[in-house]
Formats: C-alpha cells, structure tokens, sequence
C-alpha cells in the first residue's frame, strides 16, 4: 500500500507540474501576436486585436498564386477609417484595431492586378464584429466558381491527392508507431517534431533570421538532422530521466501533453501567427495525365516517400539495428536477456522516429502553409493510421496512413470539404469496434 500511495503522489505531482508548464507558456505566448506588423504607430491598447487575411488567386493552370500591393480600409461602424493595409509578397495584409465593436473592410478593387477580380462584389465591403485580443480573418474570394467536372475525373484526383497525404502521414507517423512499440509510450508531442521540421528548413531557406539562406533542398537535410538531434536530446534528458525514476506511462503520457503544449507556444513565441511559405517550389505548371494532373513537387513527394519508406522497411528487416528494433518491440525483458542494449536501441528509434517526423514536415510544407499549429492539425491523422493499422507496427502505420489519406479526400465526393477529417475518425471506430488491434495488429489477450 505505501508504493502505491507514492506512486498515486508522484502521477498527481507529475500532472500538476505539467499542468502549470502548458498554462504558463500559453500565457506569455499569447502577446505573439501583438507584435507583428505594428510598426511605428501601434496601437498599445488594442491588446493584439486586429483583422487579416491572405489574398490568392488561382492562374490558368489552376495553380495557387498570391496578390501583392492590394490595399485594404476599415472603417468602424460610424464610418470612420480606423486603418489601412497592403499585402505583401506572400498576400498576407493586417490592420490593427482599436479594440474589440463592429467594423467593414473595403478591398480596394483599383488596386487588384489586371485580370482579378472579385467572385462575390455585393460582399466588399465585407462586415465583422471582433473581440479585444482577437485576430479575425477576412476572406475576399478571387475570380469565378470552379466549373463543375465530372465526377469519375475527380474520384480519381482526389484518389492520387490522398495517396500523396497518406505516404506524408506515414512518414510522420511510422516515428509514432516505433516509439510506443518499444516504449509503450503514446506520444502527444510528436506532432511538435512535424512543426520543428517545417520550421526549422523555412528559418534556413527563406525567412533570413539566421542571417543567410540556403536552397530549400540543403535546408530540409539539415532540418532532419536537427529533428533527430532534437529527438534524441528529449529521450536522454526527459523520457529516459522518467523510465529510470520507474514513472508509470499514465505519468509519461501526462508529461507529453504537457510538453505538446509547451512546444506549440514556444513555436509561436518564435515564429509568430503569420503562416510562412518555402520559396523554392512555389509556383509550378502541373503535368496533365489525362485523368488526373500533378505538380512536379508533388510527384517528386510521392517517389521520394516511397523510396524513404521502402528503406525504413529494408532496415527494419535486413540491419542489425532493426532487428534489434523489432524485437524490443516485440518483448522487450526477453530482447534484454538476450544481450542487446534496450536503452541504446531505444534512443536510436527516438532519432530515427523525430528525423522522419522533420522530414514529413518539410514535405507537407512544400504543400500547405507553415504554422505553429500544423503538427497538432495532422497529429490526430497520424493517431488514426498507426491505430487503424495496428500501434507498434511499422508496416501498420504505413498500411493505416495510406487509408487514411485516401478516404479523407475522396470522401469529399459526398460530404463537405470542413468534415472530411471526422469521416476519417468515424471510419477509424468502425474498423476498431470490428477488429481493436488495428488492421495489422496481433489480438493479444487482456486479463
């Protein structure tokens, strides 16, 4: 009885502890966004309220491209302009404002380049209510409604879309599926790796902060090799502190949500609200095949994924170490009275794990734009494909990835775009009420 009595205590500290982290940090992240774009006549007492938004077009070959030097006015609701604004290369534009009422962005339609124009004009200007501390977004969509096409062509669109985010999940999620299978441990934070890649190529390549820049391909190796650094770093100094100080897994699982949310506040802290974009690979024709097209930094996502993950699984099979690998997975007490070295083999599958995490970062950013939240987004999608196709299993995460990716775009056919994740997660509870250990998971017997 007093073991567990100091174990029940040191579960309770471990969350409080915890608990004060993830609180802490949210607080003295949130300012982040009062500090971008104020310039010299900030407005002190709008406490970071302001609206913004991203303007982007689409050119002739269905291409995302964004609108510079497009000027923006808010008036409140007497009328009275409260401030302008012009968006930059990126088309990102921002207005600070006073403080929390009613307010109307004009876009200034004089000022869009020749060949734009406004899909919905009844709606410009466009009117919102805002609240003190808020950043509320204002959305000007740009040319006509995308005509309707046939319904076979897009099935099979969407279908090569989902395998291209199937194989980036894998590849995130395959470092998830191995840390638990030799650790036990379900890791919150892993999605934080995903944003620390991402972020890490971009503060290389394109933002200038560290006072040079690079290629994006130079600064994506070098992005993994800090992810793996940094996956390292955090299993000596934390997860292996914990394993030998006899922490149960409620408490490590406690601690990496904990640490998932200190690491998403930390992000913003540095790297600010603003959405960021690669410059390399921006702008690219696609290649028309017929039925379905792809641009050549997507084909290029696709092969090199495949080939990644193709040689994760010729490790895992034919190396030394990923025979080690799998059979601390496997049993862990017996890998260990055979001779091999369990902590060793575990701090390589945290590196190994965290460099894959970065590296799926920086292929999902070539696609989407880089935030401080972009890891957390796709972390519950790495969740469903290592679960849907057996936790602990490398093959499983790769087997459920793919799924996953699939079904998410292609069940857009038949339910908005907004819910395409949840039918995700519904298929995910379908599958595990018919099979729990996932589709590739060994049944096991409890009790």
């Amino acid at each position: 009885m007093p073991e567990d009595t100091r174990s029940i205590g040191r579960t309770l500290r471990m969350l409080f502890v915890a608990l004060l982290v993830a609180v802490g940090v949210a607080g003295v992240a949130r300012p982040a966004h009062a500090q971008e774009d104020s310039g010299d006549e900030a407005v002190e007492d709008a406490a970071g309220t302001e609206v913004k938004g991203t303007l982007r077009a689409q050119d002739a070959d269905g291409e995302d491209i964004f609108l510079e030097g497009v000027e923006f006015v808010v008036t409140d609701a007497d009328g009275n302009e409260v401030g302008r604004g012009v968006s930059d290369a990126e088309g990102n534009w921002s207005v600070p404002l006073p403080g929390a009422g009613d307010y109307s962005t004009l876009l200034v339609v004089e000022t869009l380049p020749e060949g734009n124009s406004l899909r919905n004009p009844d709606n410009n200007p466009l009117s919102f209510s805002v609240n003190d501390g808020d950043s509320r977004p204002n959305l000007f969509p740009l040319g006509e409604a995308a005509a309707k096409t046939d319904n076979s062509i897009k099935a099979i669109q969407l279908f090569v879309d989902g395998l291209k985010l199937g194989l980036i999940i894998a590849m995130c999620s395959i470092g998830l599926s191995l840390i638990y299978g030799t650790t036990a441990l379900v890791n919150f934070a892993h999605g934080e790796m995903v944003t620390f890649g991402a972020m890490a190529a971009y503060l290389f390549h394109a933002s200038g902060a560290l006072g040079f820049e690079t290629s994006l391909i130079v600064a994506g190796v070098l992005a993994v090799i800090m992810s793996g650094i940094a996956g390292g770093l955090f299993n000596g100094l934390v997860w292996g502190a914990l394993r030998n100080s006899g922490a149960s897994l409620f408490s490590a699982l406690v601690v990496s949500i904990g640490f998932s949310i200190f690491l998403r506040y930390v992000m913003l802290y540095i790297f600010g609200g603003r959405d960021g974009f690669y410059r390399d690979y921006r702008i690219q024709q696609k290649w028309n095949f017929g039925w379905f097209t792809l641009a050549p930094k997507d084909a290029f996502i696709m092969g090199f994924s495949t080939v990644v993950l193709i040689g994760v699984g010729v490790t895992l099979e034919k190396t030394r170490a990923g025979k080690a690998m799998r059979a601390v997975a496997d049993n862990r007490d017996l890998a260990e009275s055979s001779g091999i070295d369990v902590e060793k083999v575990i701090t390589w599958v945290w590196v190994a794990g965290s460099a894959l995490a970065g590296l799926g970062g920086v292929l999902f950013a070539t696609t989407e734009a880089i935030g401080w939240e972009m890891g957390f987004r796709i972390l519950l999608l790495m969740f469903a494909g290592v679960t849907l196709g057996g936790l602990g299993t490398a093959y499983g995460a790769l087997f459920g990835s793919l799924i996953i990716g699939v079904f998410i775009q292609t069940s857009t056919l038949v339910i908005p775009s907004d819910l395409k994740n949840v039918g995700a997660l519904l298929m995910l509870i379908v599958v595990l009420l018919v099979r729990p250990q996932g589709l590739l998971g060994r049944a096991e017997r409890i009790g």
